[in-house]
């Protein structure tokens, strides 16, 4: 059975020591993706205080980023947004930004309806408000 390490050279470049995907067989396994964009520290979306906190969010645009940077690792990798089969989410902020986030996500998996797990966590290792961990299959 195979088993490889991709990364893609679209994708934001991981904030620690792991790949964008490992391919185990036909599955793929995505590491956590957030909204920022390759080669910049900006995060669609965020506006920063000097000392690095969040000052203001919009968690629709962050939204919109990170299913754009996880169909780019897929489609890098050799799958599609059409091969997801689970998705776990997190979120920072499940009272306020639910709601948009699940409307969002109705939309962009209306042809595919994945197993899905949401759950708030209390932070992400850089200012964001949700990341994604997928699997999907090659």
């Amino acid at each position: 059975m195979s088993n490889e390490i991709l990364n893609s050279s679209k994708a934001p470049e991981p904030v620690g020591a792991y790949p964008h995907a490992r391919k185990v067989g036909n599955l793929l396994f995505l590491s956590g993706v957030g909204p920022r964009e390759r080669g910049t520290k900006q995060i669609p979306g965020v506006e920063l205080n000097e000392d690095g906190t969040i000052a203001s969010y919009d968690i629709e645009k962050q939204c919109h980023s990170v299913f754009n940077n996880v169909r780019t690792i897929l489609e890098d990798a050799g799958s599609s947004w059409a091969n997801i089969v689970d998705v776990t989410v997190f979120l920072t902020n499940m009272k306020d930004d639910f709601k948009t986030y699940n409307r969002l996500y109705a939309e962009y998996f209306k042809g595919n309806q994945p197993c899905r797990t949401t759950m708030e966590i209390n932070c992400l290792p850089t200012p964001i408000g949700i990341e994604l961990k997928v699997i999907a299959t090659i």
